[in-house]
């Protein structure tokens, strides 16, 4: 190694030490602050059923929640730290061309259902971003070189998630094949420490933020701050609530909220014993059905008691492959221990909490592969059916493989489509966007 590499890479060094908490890091490979599986009594949690939304009730609920909207008091919040290498992109994932048609990336989808809500209800809505130490830069410039996609550059805050140190299995630190020690985000739960660090929990109590509805950055359905979920969160004084699925089979890998003795709980597929994941009901359907789709509500105030212990939620151990570099410098890869905590750990904690089912194709089509299931093709297909439903719901024929792309500005919903139906051909004989 050259005299300045050694410099560059005990700079490295320098800086990653300086970014540890000893003494977090030290309990941690005590054993301590650590997740261990639920031990007690499991049982199906309530669940607000998704026709519950086609309710009288509903109506008045999510007028409430229309109601937070209009007077500024929900704020929009994405978990973005991911690269997009797996699929194919170099750069965040956030920036993965995803719509049908005009190719539109999943933060301008995002941006634009922000700015179409601002519209609907005449209000600003914050929207926080955090990206991880990988991708801030590149994010930042993303979102500058688009023009914030139609958003004020003044109301997204970007802040990044925090990181740990990963460690061998004798507890040492591990050389990163940068230089520097090889360090792992803190997991989607790092996002309460920082946004205080980043004084996002000031810029939100300063704004009057009282609700911040938190998405992961790849699902292109995402409903953003969902008026009904909002109404039904904030009426019942729930601190933190859960959108769910059916989950498709005893297999799908989601973590599934539940009951453990009495506290909605989401237990992870990994951590479920085997005879719970197959339990069945009298019907013989999954017992444990309702799968978790990263979508919450959290309140501001509740957000601020989970930052007042950086222990609060306990942190995740596992054991993976970490590249490095050996003592001649050359790559390999060694068994180390990571550890991450996970945001839905902070449920059981609630006073209050409620959980909504919604409807798998009209609200969930995440991007994890790069083909297959869950890919940027279903994710594609899965927008074009939804698109293709509401408009054969206004009456519209639609010719058999004609992909359609309604845009955000255009429509956010069925309901929009039906007021928009005398500006849409009654015909689609080609691709169409609408804008």
């Amino acid at each position: 190694m050259t005299k300045k590499a050694h410099d560059l890479s005990f700079k490295k060094i320098k800086h990653d030490l300086k970014e540890i908490d000893f003494n977090l890091t030290k309990n941690l490979l005590k054993g301590e602050k650590l997740f261990a599986s639920p031990g007690g009594k499991i049982e199906p949690a309530p669940v607000i059923p998704a026709s519950f939304e086609e309710s009288k009730e509903a109506q008045d609920i999510k007028s409430h929640g229309e109601m937070l909207l209009s007077q500024g008091k929900v704020a929009a919040l994405v978990v973005a730290g991911g690269q997009g290498s797996r699929l194919g992109i170099s750069g965040p994932k956030g920036a993965l061309p995803i719509s049908p048609v005009r190719h539109k990336s999943l933060f301008c989808l995002h941006a634009q259902k922000i700015s179409a809500l601002e519209k609907r209800y005449s209000t600003r809505i914050p929207f926080f971003i955090m990206t991880s130490r990988v991708n801030d830069g590149a994010t930042r410039k993303f979102f500058k070189e688009n023009n914030w996609f139609g958003l004020k550059s003044n109301q997204v805050h970007f802040f990044v998630q925090g990181m740990l140190p990963s460690v061998s299995k004798k507890g040492k630190f591990i050389l990163s094949r940068d230089g520097g020690l090889f360090m792992n985000p803190d997991g989607h739960g790092g996002v309460i420490s920082a946004l205080k660090k980043s004084g996002g929990l000031d810029i939100m109590s300063a704004q009057g933020i009282e609700e911040v509805f938190y998405f992961q950055v790849d699902n292109p359905l995402v409903r953003i701050c969902d008026p009904l979920f909002l109404g039904l969160h904030n009426m019942q004084g729930a601190q933190m609530s859960s959108k769910v699925i059916r989950k498709r089979d005893f297999e799908e890998k989601v973590g599934v909220v539940v009951l453990v003795d009495g506290k909605t709980t989401i237990v992870e597929y990994s951590d479920m014993k085997d005879e719970d994941r197959y339990a069945t009901d009298d019907k013989g359907k999954i017992l444990y059905w309702a799968g978790s789709i990263a979508i919450h509500i959290l309140k501001r105030d509740f957000i601020e008691t989970l930052t007042n212990d950086v222990t609060a939620l306990p942190y995740h151990k596992a054991i993976k492959k970490i590249p490095t570099v050996d003592n001649d410098g050359k790559p390999i890869e060694v068994d180390g221990i990571k550890f991450e905590t996970f945001i839905f750990d902070a449920l059981p904690m609630t006073r209050s909490s409620v959980t909504l089912e919604v409807k798998r194709e009209e609200e969930f089509a995440p991007v994890k592969n790069k083909a297959g299931q869950d890919s940027v093709q279903s994710a594609i297909d899965m927008q074009v059916n939804l698109y293709r439903s509401w408009l054969k719901k206004a009456g519209k024929y639609i010719s058999p493989g004609v992909k359609i792309e309604i845009s955000p500005i255009f429509a956010l919903d069925e309901a929009d489509i039906m007021k928009l139906s005398p500006e849409i051909p009654d015909r689609i004989e080609t691709d169409l966007y609408l804008e």
